[in-house]
């Protein structure tokens, strides 16, 4: 016994002297064993979500050269950011009174939080003057999104990785929204996706303020409301939403009281106005209609009932289990019929899509 022990002593000994070193979990050839299987599996790469994370970060980086490129070879196209600054700069002289607030594109019609973020963008870009830079802070806020997007469909499982593609590559107009013409919705929906990461991981209170926050940039995030609802009213029950929804309404009456203060009716008129007109030559979605049928307001009616309807029917088809009254929701869901379960993924991915 002793033999062999000083044996093994001095056959360590000798392997430590000659460099030679035991194979750790880490190894190369374990390295190796992963780039092989992944060389024969390289047909399937984009179609088993095994290899999403893999995809996605591939995709990610290739976003952050696609956009320095587009900075730097393609022009810059003046639309809303002259009038984004026009529209601020009223405010950080004093003007308080939403009704007097206005571009070169016509008056401010965007919550409180928006003059907030915009003036902030005002005076980094020496008051609005570096587009350059305005472009590459934009660029920023589109790669923090779609790391945000990523993350929803990466959590679901079920997404194959050639879909990313189209979610980001493949569209001309994303990045044209983003960092050639430098709109608020880049903003507003960075909050907003952000927001669903946090629902996704269970932070409600700080998920509902910042939902909150993209509603104040741009309006039009209130589209995602009914899905929200929905997701607290399952999770929560009525009581309990009813914090949670004060607390969305507090962040707006705060943000906005320096103008509520000053014009009450004018900021709310303006910031939240439901009855606005917009231009047809500014349309993408709508341009293949003729432009007294977009300008019509029986179409737009119509529109609207159209899309009430779609919620309705979501409501009481999809947003409910088999059997179970929609009316259940409004219980707390410890004393619903049938037990509570957890919110998934696919919730919120119904959240985030509910309205496309």
């Amino acid at each position: 016994m002793l033999v062999v022990a000083s044996l093994r002593v001095r056959l360590s000994a000798a392997e430590m002297a000659g460099g030679v070193r035991r194979k750790s979990p880490g190894s190369p050839s374990q390295l190796w064993g992963k780039l092989h299987s992944l060389w024969q599996d390289k047909h399937l790469v984009l179609f088993k979500t095994e290899y999403t994370f893999l995809v996605v970060s591939v995709l990610w980086f290739l976003e952050i050269a696609i956009n320095v490129w587009v900075i730097q070879k393609v022009a810059y196209t003046e639309i809303d950011w002259k009038a984004y600054m026009d529209e601020v700069e009223g405010v950080i002289n004093g003007t308080y009174d939403y009704t007097q607030l206005k571009g070169d594109t016509g008056p401010l019609v965007y919550p409180a939080g928006f003059v907030y973020i915009f003036t902030a963008l005002y005076y980094i870009t020496s008051h609005g003057t570096n587009i350059r830079l305005a472009q590459y802070i934009f660029a920023a806020f589109y790669v923090i999104t779609l790391l945000f997007v990523f993350r929803i469909y990466y959590r679901t499982k079920k997404v194959p990785p050639y879909v990313f593609f189209f979610v980001c590559c493949a569209s001309y107009r994303i990045h044209s929204i983003f960092v050639l013409r430098l709109f608020n919705d880049p903003v507003a929906m960075m909050l907003l996706f952000a927001a669903v990461n946090l629902f996704m991981d269970g932070y409600w209170t700080l998920g509902c303020g910042l939902y909150s926050l993209a509603v104040s940039v741009k309006m039009n995030v209130l589209l995602f409301a009914p899905g929200l609802l929905f997701l607290l009213l399952s999770e929560f029950g009525l009581i309990r939403t009813i914090p949670k929804l004060s607390l969305c309404a507090a962040i707006q009456v705060l943000l906005g009281l320096p103008f509520l203060l000053d014009n009450p009716v004018g900021y709310v008129s303006r910031a939240f106005d439901l009855g606005r007109q917009f231009i047809f030559k500014w349309t993408v979605n709508w341009r293949f209609l003729p432009e007294w049928l977009f300008l019509n307001r029986y179409f737009h009616l119509f529109l609207l009932a159209a899309h009430l309807l779609t919620l309705l029917l979501f409501a009481f088809r999809r947003w409910k289990r088999p059997g179970e009254s929609i009316f259940e929701l409004f219980k707390d869901p410890s004393k619903r019929k049938n037990p509570p379960q957890q919110s998934t993924v696919d919730h919120i991915l119904l959240f985030h899509l509910n309205i496309f």
